[in-house]
């Protein structure tokens, strides 16, 4: 996106283009300024929205939640309460394993892709974008997920942390209560 101006301002200038070629480039460029303002617009009155919102500032406290998660998931989740656990509400969006078994043994499958894909997906984008943090070595707010993305993709993992962020948005919309991350537990150093 933030090249695109510079393309459309050196194909304005380039002689070698028919002309006709440059008049439409330049209506696409108006269209694309147009564009660009509505989503402007909308993310002001979304960022708005969400200072005035008490609940959404919560949730957004929440790591790969943020803003759009945050309002996302108030205005689509009909009733927090109406869910009997945080499981049931991650089934609900559609991040929980399916389930298999026989014989007494269970097999976890892939996600059931029930609910809502578009908050499905901005979850999984939050916990992906939570997970390259840790790649990068700017933090660790899930202590746990190290360990679980050595042992499996980055994909799978980023579907498992997004099934986690669920579950504590249910927590958090049900009490009211403000996120406080847990840290792990420090090895003694006098043992």
């Amino acid at each position: 996106m933030v090249h695109i101006p510079k393309l459309l301002s050196r194909i304005q200038s380039d002689e070698s283009l028919p002309a006709l070629a440059r008049d439409l480039f330049v209506a696409q460029a108006e269209e694309y300024h147009q564009l660009q303002q509505r989503i402007d617009d909308v993310e002001a009155r979304l960022r708005a929205w969400h200072k005035a919102d008490a609940c959404s500032r919560r949730l957004a406290k929440i790591p790969g939640i943020g803003t759009v998660g945050a309002a996302m998931l108030i205005q689509k989740t009909p009733a927090p309460e109406a869910f009997r656990s945080a499981r049931q509400f991650a089934a609900w969006i559609g991040l929980t394993p399916k389930v298999h078994s026989t014989a007494g043994r269970v097999m976890l499958g892939s996600i059931t892709r029930a609910g809502d894909e578009s908050l499905r997906s901005v979850l999984v984008v939050g916990a992906t974008a939570v997970i390259r943090q840790l790649s990068m070595r700017r933090g660790n707010a899930f202590p746990w997920l190290a360990n679980l993305l050595k042992r499996k993709a980055s994909k799978l993992a980023a579907v498992a942390l997004a099934n986690k962020m669920a579950r504590i948005a249910w927590k958090l919309l049900v009490s009211g209560e403000a996120y406080a991350p847990r840290t792990a537990a420090l090895p003694n150093a006098s043992a």
